[in-house]
């Protein structure tokens, strides 16, 4: 992982090898390169039309990632403001004005906005375990042959409503790329 003392590397698109910075906080852990170049390998390179929710933002490294990628639109959801002034910052620096911004709770968003998403990234901080909780409120958000985009500290199955599209696992990192199960 390209991590120094609170800065990433983006590695794809016209972002690449751009630094972001991300404040010192228990609850990030920017997503690993590894794990990034394999899941932008299964979504593509080029994720030109497509509209991202990055709803743990975090570091804000899948989202910008996504930016990068040249995504039609990529929102991204963080609570802490301090975490959040960070991805201000980067956004400028990265003149990212496709990138949308919110300081709001994850739960209070998806439940008070009514977007859809081909894709969302759903990364929160693991000692929660928010997944059985948010994955149901994510089905009205996502739009046709959406995916959600998954991280966990340890192997989780979802429910019989979703389908594992594919998986793997770096170190402490699982993944998983789900799609909603038809029929």
């Amino acid at each position: 992982m390209t991590l120094t003392q609170g800065k990433v590397r983006i590695i794809g698109g016209q972002w690449r090898r751009h630094l972001i910075t991300f404040p010192d906080h228990a609850d990030l852990r920017p997503t690993p390169d590894r794990v990034r170049e394999t899941v932008f390998n299964w979504l593509g390179q080029d994720l030109s039309g497509i509209r991202c929710l990055d709803l743990f933002a975090g570091s804000g490294v899948l989202g910008f990632e996504a930016a990068s990628r040249r995504a039609k639109q990529v929102v991204m959801v963080e609570s802490d403001l301090k975490v959040f002034r960070t991805l201000l910052k980067n956004k400028e620096k990265l003149h990212a004005t496709h990138v949308e911004l919110v300081h709001m709770n994850a739960l209070e968003f998806i439940v008070s906005d009514v977007r859809r998403f081909d894709i969302i990234f759903l990364d929160p901080p693991y000692r929660l375990e928010l997944l059985p909780e948010l994955l149901p409120t994510l089905m009205s958000r996502l739009d046709h042959n959406g995916q959600i985009y998954i991280e966990t500290g340890k192997t989780w199955t979802p429910d019989s409503e979703w389908q594992i599209k594919r998986s793997g696992r770096a170190g402490k990192v699982y993944y998983q790329l789900l799609e909603l199960a038809h029929g």
